[in-house]
């Protein structure tokens, strides 16, 4: 076994329009794959932003400048629509790209879903000395991704600190 990082510290980010112009207007809001990551990764730090390019790139830098998140996982923007942007705006940050994380999700996800695994542009990389994992909005999805991150962080982690 491979020695990695452990005790990581997370952060979780929902990018969802609808979701966030309920918030916005005063509604209740169900967030079922940010809150499934939330608890699965026991994560302290959660944002919940509209699918804006600036404010995909804001709230990652937050995070990063103003807590000790070691771990980014982001739900949501990443189909086909005109308004999905996080893996574009991710790609535009990365210092590294992990393609691997990509690969894999598809191939676990083709198992699933079959076909309909070429609507996500799940992605992954390393920012600043972070990794950032990007998923889609569904809470199968999410749970799809979980074990990958879980088990590779603390591993990728190490590499960079190298």
């Amino acid at each position: 076994m491979h020695r990695k990082i452990e005790n990581i510290v997370y952060g979780v980010i929902t990018v969802s329009d609808s979701r966030f112009n309920k918030v916005i207007s005063g509604e209740d809001v169900e967030d079922r794959s940010g809150s499934f990551l939330r608890e699965e990764l026991n994560a302290p730090y959660y944002l919940l932003i509209p699918d804006n390019r600036d404010m995909i790139k804001g709230a990652i830098d937050h995070l990063i400048d103003f807590t000790d998140v070691e771990c980014i996982v982001i739900t949501g923007g990443t189909g086909v629509s005109p308004r999905d942007n996080t893996p574009d705006v991710l790609r535009e940050m990365f210092h590294k790209e992990l393609t691997g994380f990509s690969v894999l999700f598809h191939m676990l996800s083709y198992k699933e879903i079959k076909y309909a695994t070429l609507l996500s542009r799940a992605t992954a990389g390393i920012y600043r000395g972070k990794v950032i994992y990007a998923l889609p909005g569904s809470l199968n999805a999410c749970k799809t991704a979980l074990p990958i991150i879980k088990e590779e962080t603390g591993h990728i982690l190490k590499h960079i600190r190298e």
